[in-house]
């Protein structure tokens, strides 16, 4: 992308200057093209001035870097400076200065907005794909090692507990980060699900935990049922029952009150016996 501005003078040498002067650069950051030469006219008619074409190359990493400088002039930031340094399809922005607490934002969401705009200004540039990273300070690197220590967190509870576990919504650079982190961890993964902006990360365990509780407890329920038609006298340790032992068989004792037998007389003896009179 090219950055260029075309003015004209009496001369080549005033056509020039006057478009530096504008563009405010000075000769050796820019190249010209002369366009037209100036011509005399006839006694001072009809006469055409020089016109020259100046212009600089501009690559992508300064494409973003001119885009977010004139939105920190919209802010009222006049004093934060960005500190360029470009590798292969990549650059990184760094903001130097005052007042940088608004352009991070809530957990770099600001920051993160700021990165995503200025990465489509450069991109729409001829070219490759080209990456630009914007960052305040060292506020990446700390943000990464949050993340590096929350995923080292999660992955000892999974693996502890064997249950996954679901984080919050996060942009495409922290969970590179996690998943980043999880892969250097044995005996748990981690994958994304959801759709933009709420795309999430969850660590799961590749080991869990053998289902043995509902196994225990169906074995449990079903001494306790025997136990419930047996009877609850029959009771034994911590929710189980023993066997009832059968009863006996009933046998009705004599419960008649012990009563004074009295003898009937019998009705055929006489009332009295025979006397003997000498």
């Amino acid at each position: 992308m090219n950055r260029e501005i075309i003015a004209t003078g009496r001369t080549v040498d005033e056509a020039l200057d006057k478009a530096y002067e504008q563009m405010g650069i000075s000769r050796d950051e820019a190249q010209f093209e002369i366009l037209d030469l100036p011509k005399k006219g006839f006694l001072g008619l009809g006469s055409t001035p020089a016109k020259v074409r100046v212009y600089i190359e501009i690559s992508k990493a300064q494409c973003a870097v001119d885009y977010l400088q004139s939105i920190f002039h919209q802010m009222g930031l006049e004093n934060v400076q960005i500190d360029v340094t470009e590798s292969e399809n990549c650059a990184n922005l760094t903001l130097n200065g005052e007042g940088l607490g608004v352009l991070i934002g809530r957990r770099g969401e600001t920051l993160d907005a700021l990165q995503y705009l200025a990465g489509l200004v450069a991109n729409r540039m001829e070219g490759d794909y080209y990456r630009i990273v914007v960052d305040s300070g060292n506020y990446r690197e700390k943000r990464e090692k949050t993340l590096e220590n929350l995923a080292k967190k999660l992955s000892s509870q999974v693996i502890r507990t064997g249950r996954s576990v679901t984080l919050e919504p996060m942009n495409p650079y922290e969970r590179r980060v996690i998943h980043a982190t999880i892969q250097g961890i044995e005996g748990v993964t981690s994958s994304s699900i959801g759709e933009e902006p709420s795309r999430r990360v969850v660590i799961s365990s590749t080991n869990p935990p053998k289902k043995t509780y509902n196994r225990e407890r169906s074995a449990e329920g079903g001494e306790r049922s025997r136990g419930i038609r047996g009877g609850r006298s029959g009771r034994s340790g911590r929710g189980g029952y023993e066997k009832r032992q059968p009863r006996e068989k009933y046998v009705p004792q004599d419960v008649t009150p012990n009563r004074t037998k009295v003898e009937v007389e019998d009705d055929s003896k006489p009332l009295y016996s025979k006397i003997e009179i000498d």
